[in-house]
């Protein structure tokens, strides 16, 4: 099947998961956000985080980076879907001078039928729409990280972290963050001590490990 066909496919499936707009995923988040802007629309230039709760939760991502100015509108426990569903209101609007995208994690543990070509799929569509939007804004990927509580699905997320790199080396615009491999042991166990109580999400350690790794991709 030819790639813009599945594009077609996917949309369609997504535009027909709800029978209105309040019945949608992360409908009430997304509207707060879009609330925020109403009030204050964000200046341009700015490096747009995007994606799932590992970002909503960095509140204070702007004192990790001084130097930078960051726009988060990230939501929720969102999945690629999610980034397609909602990408007029928390992607397209905006002049970035960066994207930064955390997300994927959640689409594997939504359910034990999503596969590695599935999340592909949907990571791709997502791509393609950006770019039609965005053609030369760079963009960056943070790799799906070792969440302990999420310890049988890590196999998924290695695969999947490696075709998403893969796929992005063929964009000069395009660079991968590997956080994964620096927030497990050498025997490939995640860190317990950089993650809340949850094993889900991450403690101030956790997001410094982030801030080594994030610096060296983020614009200045």
């Amino acid at each position: 099947m030819k790639k813009s066909v599945v594009v077609v496919l996917l949309l369609f499936v997504l535009n027909q998961t709800a029978t209105s707009q309040g019945n949608l995923p992360f409908w009430k988040e997304v509207q707060v956000l879009k609330q925020k802007d109403s009030l204050s629309f964000p200046a341009p230039g700015q490096i747009l985080f995007i994606g799932s709760s590992s970002f909503t939760m960095w509140k204070d991502a702007q004192v990790y980076f001084p130097f930078h100015k960051i726009l988060n509108r990230a939501f929720g426990g969102s999945t690629l879907l999610d980034m397609i569903r909602y990408r007029y209101e928390v992607v397209f609007p905006y002049q970035p001078k960066q994207i930064v995208l955390y997300c994927g994690e959640n689409d594997f543990a939504a359910s034990d039928t999503v596969t590695v070509p599935m999340v592909m799929e949907r990571f791709t569509t997502f791509y393609t729409l950006m770019r039609a939007r965005y053609p030369k804004v760079p963009f960056l990927y943070v790799s799906m990280k070792p969440s302990p509580s999420r310890v049988l699905l890590l196999p998924k997320y290695q695969e999947a972290n490696k075709l998403i790199a893969a796929f992005l080396k063929k964009d000069k615009m395009a660079a991968y963050a590997d956080v994964y491999s620096k927030m497990v042991h050498a025997d490939g166990s995640p860190m317990e001590h950089i993650f809340l109580k949850d094993r889900l999400h991450m403690n101030a350690d956790g997001y410094a490990i982030w801030k080594e790794v994030l610096e060296r991709f983020l614009i200045r």
